[in-house]
């Protein structure tokens, strides 16, 4: 007679003095234990992020210098509620979304020159 592979056994009956419900646990167990795991490591930091971005665009004030998702580096020229006016140099003026800014360089953040020495 030929032995019957594992995966075609059927389960063995559960134990007299086992719990119901005890399946129904162990079966809700894994997708709620990925449900945090995703909310630690995809939800909450991304959540983290646009907050950060948020708070970014909107201190944004005239003279800080800005880049933009498409990669245009520019000062700001004007502001309004939901867009932008950068000059990006000789004369060249853009509007855009404050959205699609990406970084915020503050004149006062601004480092100073590494050629910069000071002599005592």
């Amino acid at each position: 007679m030929l032995p019957i592979p594992m995966f075609f056994q059927t389960a063995a009956a559960p134990a007299a003095g086992a719990a119901p419900g005890g399946d129904l646990l162990m079966s809700l167990m894994l997708p709620v234990g990925m449900i945090v795991i995703f909310y630690f490591l995809l939800i909450r930091p991304q959540n983290q992020r646009m907050k950060k971005h948020r708070a970014m665009v909107q201190g944004m004030k005239k003279g800080d210098t800005v880049v933009t998702q498409g990669g245009i580096i520019g000062r700001v020229f004007k502001l309004s509620d939901d867009e932008v006016t950068i000059d990006t140099g000789e004369g060249g003026k853009l509007r855009i979304v404050r959205g699609m800014i990406v970084d915020v360089k503050n004149k006062a953040d601004a480092p100073a020159a590494a050629n910069d020495v000071k002599e005592g």
